[in-house]
């Protein structure tokens, strides 16, 4: 077995890595929540939208839809799957649209790779300022006085001759805004095992502090971490979806 630091860029794996996330059952529960608490609108903007997989699903439903990233690797996958759609390479924390949303998501947990408060907040201004009038921001985030970090999650893909084996945990140390995303991949090729490691920071915050960094631009609606069905948080899971509308 050889050990190597994972490499920055992910494109050529992020696919395989997200393989079990259903990315349609995520993109309809953010669009009825649009039609729910939304203004209604069709033009739809995702934040860290790696290879485009959320895009895809929102154009199907019948938005005007792009993304950005800070991975042109990424966005060129994007681009790729969904030609029509618009990509560009900016940071989620201080980003312009030439055209205002009516619906901006970050799905994936991705609101925490702002990785500082200072730039969560950064984040959350910059969506607001884009928004149109009673637009929607939909994202997911953790809890940090939630975390365990012995709990983890994995699972394995078949590409070609080579298995993968992926493995993502939360580490948070207890105290402070600031925790990590550990994340490992495994590559079994005729007996042969290759393993990267790597470790992304990540911004730690608790649901009562996202809170108040949201309140002042948005009203705040937060649901169960559950896309099969729209459930109010009961104040006990760790993860959670919210559900933010302009005032």
């Amino acid at each position: 077995m050889t050990s190597n630091a994972l490499y920055t860029d992910l494109s050529g794996y992020y696919d395989l890595m997200c393989a079990d996330i259903d990315y349609l059952q995520q993109s309809h529960t953010v669009h009825r929540l649009q039609q729910l608490f939304g203004n209604n609108g069709r033009q739809h903007l995702d934040l860290a939208c790696g290879t485009g997989p959320h895009v895809a699903h929102f154009i199907d439903f019948g938005y005007q839809s792009g993304g950005l990233d800070i991975n042109q690797p990424m966005l060129d996958l994007a681009q790729t799957r969904c030609p029509d759609a618009d990509f560009s390479l900016q940071d989620m924390c201080s980003f312009s649209t030439e055209t205002p949303p009516d619906l901006i998501t970050c799905f994936l947990y991705s609101i925490h790779y702002s990785a500082q408060l200072e730039r969560l907040s950064q984040c959350i201004a910059s969506a607001h300022a884009a928004l149109n009038a009673q637009g929607l921001f939909c994202f997911n985030a953790v809890d940090k006085h939630k975390i365990d970090n012995n709990s983890f999650v994995s699972h394995s893909a078949q590409h070609g001759s080579s298995l993968f084996k992926f493995a993502s945990n939360w580490h948070y140390k207890g105290s402070g805004n600031a925790q990590a995303l550990m994340l490992s991949i495994d590559k079994t090729d005729n007996g042969i095992t290759q393993s990267w490691q790597d470790s992304h920071s990540m911004v730690a915050v608790s649901f009562s502090q996202l809170q108040q960094l949201l309140e002042p631009y948005f009203d705040v609606h937060i649901f169960e971490h559950d896309y099969d069905k729209l459930v109010p948080w009961q104040g006990t899971a760790g993860n959670a979806l919210f559900a933010c509308v302009k005032k």
